[in-house]
């Protein structure tokens, strides 16, 4: 019997989809270590649970070392150590090595959090990326735009997504940047060329080294489009067939994993394809896909994605599924600013495209803006045929509207 401890800070919707599914899992005790009281844990949940720990900060390697120990004396031995959430991928393979418990260890973990080291790593293994500058000062982002040119791209060096990103298209736009918020030791900025063409993420399960299973999407238009743009609405579709307009980033990929230190897991990768067919490696994130990109891997492939990275992570298996269907999402972005007033537009939608539905997220009245470029719900579709799905997301985005007031 294995006993494994899942790290979560916080019991939010998708991490509890993927705590329950590890808690389910046969021969494996799953304990809890978590902010959240056991009082406020879902009782679906509690009862598949073998134990639970409560700790002040889930992103302290102390505290996060303490629990499994506790836990130890109560279970038996942890033998695995899992979270989803990208900012715990370092601390948890902290104590994995204070401990002697297996997985991912410190060096590739910083390898995948810290964005400005991942990129050395990719340059020193020839996996084309953005040529890129940690700024510590103004003069870091001076000296990188002289060298490389308008516009750059700027970003924390461990962020998550295109969370806190945004472009710089000139020298007052630098200036104005400098002058609000100039990076600092204390606070750093990772400096970015702006590639241009196609982007979309690859995310692949990799065991002792070796790509045993991979999808693709595509994001219809950029992320950085959308945060640019207020009034964009954010587009994810799966493709039901992976065609040789991906070869380049299927080649690329696990170079780039193995280049990080990967041995076993699953990777959520960006990726852009330049306008030369050329493809380039933006980031990549030691854990499932976010932005109800798993759930759309679970409808394009009929399986379940949440249990089959439960028994990667645990047990280092995995049965790869095959594609069934294509897949999409649109990411209702309000128009306006403040509480959403209403979702216009559904019963304009034809039966050929709400039949398409699997999935969907509306806002209520009075929910607060997100503000994000993933917007204030979602409606996902899947079908058989590629141009099925796109049309259909083409017909959402330019018939629902989320109105904002």
């Amino acid at each position: 019997m294995v006993t494994a401890g899942f790290v979560a800070p916080y019991l939010l919707d998708t991490t509890t989809r993927f705590v329950e599914a590890a808690a389910r899992l046969p021969g494996v005790r799953t304990a809890l270590i978590t902010c959240e009281p056991a009082g406020r844990l879902p009782p679906a949940l509690r009862e598949h649970l073998a134990g639970h720990w409560r700790i002040d900060d889930a992103l302290d390697p102390g505290q996060i070392a303490a629990a499994v120990q506790g836990l130890s004396g109560q279970l038996g031995p942890v033998s695995r150590l899992l979270a989803v959430l990208e900012q715990l991928q370092v601390p948890l393979a902290q104590v994995r090595e204070h401990l002697g418990i297996g997985g991912m260890d410190p060096v590739t973990a910083a390898n995948f959090r810290d964005k400005d080291q991942m990129k050395t790593v990719f340059e020193q293994a020839g996996v084309p990326c953005a040529r890129h500058q940690l700024a510590v000062r103004a003069a870091d982002a001076l000296q990188f735009t002289e060298r490389v040119g308008f516009p750059v791209v700027v970003k924390p060096p461990a962020g998550a997504g295109a969370k806190s990103t945004f472009r710089l298209d000139d020298p007052g736009d630098l200036n104005a940047w400098l002058e609000m918020a100039p990076p600092t030791a204390d606070l750093p900025a990772q400096l970015e060329e702006f590639l241009t063409g196609d982007e979309g993420s690859y995310d692949s399960v990799m065991i002792d080294g070796q790509v045993v299973w991979d999808s693709v999407s595509d994001y219809l238009p950029t992320p950085l489009e959308v945060l640019r743009h207020p009034w964009m609405q954010w587009v994810v579709r799966l493709p039901r067939e992976i065609g040789p307009q991906y070869a380049g980033i299927r080649e690329v990929a696990p170079a780039a994993l193995r280049a990080l230190g990967l041995v076993t897991g699953l990777t959520h990768m960006e990726w852009f394809r330049r306008p030369d067919g050329s493809v380039a490696v933006s980031e990549v994130g030691a854990r499932p896909p976010g932005a109800q990109i798993t759930s759309m891997l679970c409808f394009a492939h009929d399986f379940d994605l949440y249990s089959a990275w439960a028994r990667l992570m645990i047990d280092g298996v995995f049965d790869p599924p095959g594609r069934k269907w294509a897949a999409g999402t649109v990411y209702l972005r309000g128009q306006g600013a403040g509480q959403v007033r209403g979702v216009h537009g559904l019963d304009a939608l034809p039966p050929a495209v709400t039949s398409l539905v699997v999935d969907s997220r509306l806002p209520p009245p009075g929910q607060p803006s997100s503000g994000s470029y993933e917007g204030d719900g979602w409606i996902t579709i899947r079908a058989p045929e590629t141009e099925v799905v796109t049309a259909a997301l083409k017909q959402i985005v330019s018939t629902v509207r989320v109105e904002l007031g």
